[in-house]
Parts: structure tokens; sequence; C-alpha cells
């Protein structure tokens, strides 16, 4: 069989439909010069039934590891993978027919040695996770951090390309989970590897299916970039505060309607407004005024989770 230019690695921990769904999209690739490498991180749950249906119609190679996190999964695929460059997707991702042709386009006229690319939501995709991809992406909650500056971009595990000797040069993967992919990013720019953003290789990202694990997902967002900010100090922004500032001016603004009201309510009027223009910004950019309502509490959900876990981590080694 003829050597991959791309292997694809999976790690996946107890999601066979999603990695079906993934899987399938793979097969409808106008570019087939890839293998998959499916790492099972001890799923009680597993996909080998997945495999065995579509052994047949990928190049594609399945393991079973015991738990060790993702970050360690996709370096025990890196040991496994036969390609010159690895591509990262999560489980939960389905891959738009012409990602590797927009890869190859990008990479005949730009030398990167590792990319990301943006994700999007699919039109087969609940209003929720609409919802919540828009929250995630939006520049009224994040800053647009994740998936649309070129500037400084730092390429996430959910959707990264990397060449074979970037792996080999820097180790591949330090943290097990929690950021691990931003601390990849970071230590690739640092090495003097060339790392970029390709627009037009998005994936569709599902994110979470409910409100309560897409708080428990963002919370460990925060808590991640605290814990690279150890490591990299220079990757703690002033946006990346912005959630906690969110949660403290909100309980300060309560606290003044019992001393000042007039001023609290002032405050609280100044959240009324950012909640009524992300709505109208999630509109303008989805046309859906479901997708627009649920936006407000995912937003809110994403703020108070990031924030919270961003807060926690940073006073942990003071108590």
């Amino acid at each position: 069989m003829k050597k991959p230019k791309y292997s694809i690695i999976i790690p996946v921990y107890n999601r066979p439909k999603e990695v079906e769904e993934l899987l399938e999209s793979l097969t409808k690739q106008t570019v087939t010069n890839f293998e998959v490498v499916l790492v099972e991180d001890g799923s009680s749950i597993t996909c080998e039934k997945v495999f065995e249906k579509f052994s047949s119609q990928l190049n594609l190679r399945y393991f079973f590891k015991p738990n060790t996190g993702p970050g360690q999964s996709r370096n025990f695929g890196f040991e496994k993978a036969l390609g010159d460059y690895f591509v990262l997707f999560d489980s939960d991702c389905i891959i738009p027919p012409k990602y590797f042709e927009e890869v190859e386009i990008f990479l005949a006229n730009t030398l990167l040695d590792a990319w990301g690319g943006p994700d999007q939501a699919h039109e087969d995709f609940t209003s929720l996770q609409r919802a919540m991809g828009y929250t995630m992406a939006s520049v009224l909650t994040t800053g647009g951090i994740r998936g649309g500056k070129r500037k400084n971009f730092q390429p996430r595990s959910f959707n990264m390309g990397i060449r074979k000797e970037v792996v080999d040069n820097t180790g591949g993967f330090k943290f097990d989970r929690l950021a691990e992919d931003i601390e990849f990013s970071i230590r690739m720019r640092k090495s003097g590897f060339e790392v970029g953003l390709i627009p037009k290789a998005y994936v569709y990202h599902k994110r979470r299916t409910d409100l309560m694990q897409f708080y428990k997902q963002v919370f460990n967002f925060g808590r991640g970039r605290v814990l690279v900010g150890r490591v990299h100090p220079e990757a703690i922004k002033i946006t990346h505060w912005f959630p906690s500032f969110f949660i403290i001016g909100f309980v300060f603004s309560l606290l003044l309607l019992l001393l000042q009201p007039l001023l609290g309510l002032f405050i609280l009027m100044g959240y009324g407004l950012y909640f009524f223009t992300l709505g109208i910004h999630s509109f303008l950019v989805n046309r859906s005024f479901e997708v627009a309502a649920l936006s407000l509490p995912a937003a809110a959900i994403q703020l108070v989770g990031y924030g919270s876990g961003f807060l926690q981590e940073m006073v942990k080694p003071y108590i």
C-alpha cells in the first residue's frame, strides 16, 4: 500500500456514534492520500464495530490503550502514524469534503510547519449546539481568539496539522489534558517553527449537547489557560481575564443594589445592554431567532464557567 501523506489521529473516549459520523465524512474527501489512526483511550463503550464498518472504506487502523487523557493518546498515535503530516481531529467533528484539498492548495503557496483551522456549525446541528458554537467563536465573548485571527494563531487539537519533524523535535504533547493543545502550539512557535491558520480548512465541531456539559467543558478551559500560563506566562492576556471580570462585576453590582441602588442598577443595565447586543449579533450571524435566543444562556454559562475555572486555578497556589 502507498505511503500516506497525511496521518489522521483521532483519540476517542466512549464516543462510537460521533466517531461513526466522523469516519463517514472522511470517506467523502476529494483528496484521499491519508490514513486514519483511531486511538481508543481506555473506553468502556468502544468503537470496535465502527472500525469494522469502515475498515474496508478507509485506510484505517485501530488501537486500544489504557486511559491516559487526550495528550498522551495523541502522542501514542504519533508513534503509530506513517504519514509526513499528522492531522488531529476531535472525535465529535465532521470534516467537509474539501478539507484536505484546501490544505493542499494553501501549503502549495505558503510554508507552514503546523496549521490549524476554524470550526463551524453544521446545518444538522441542534440550535443549542449552533448557539454554543457561536459563543465560542464570537468576538463579543472570546474576542475572536479561537479561529478567526491569523496573527499569532494557536491551533487547537480539534483541527490541527503538524509536520512529522515538528513532533520529532518537540516531543509532542506535554500535558495529558486541559489546554494541552495550546501549550503545544506555543512551544512549537517558540521552537522556531512556522505555525499558522488555514481559513478554509474548517471543520464542523459539535462540542457539547447540553448546557451542563458545556459548563464543565469551559470550566476546564479556564483552568487550562492558567496551567499554560504557569509554563508560558505570556500566554495569559487581558482577554482571558474578561470572564473573571464579568463574574466579579456582576457580584459587585448585586452588592451595590443593597448599598447604592442607583449605581448597582446602572451597572446591571450595562450587563443587559451587553446581552442585548450579543443576541442581535448572534441573529445576524446565524439568521435564526432560536439560535440567537439560546446564545444568551450559552454565553452566560461560557463566561461564568470559564471565569470560575480561571479564578479557581489562579488562587489554588495561595490556598
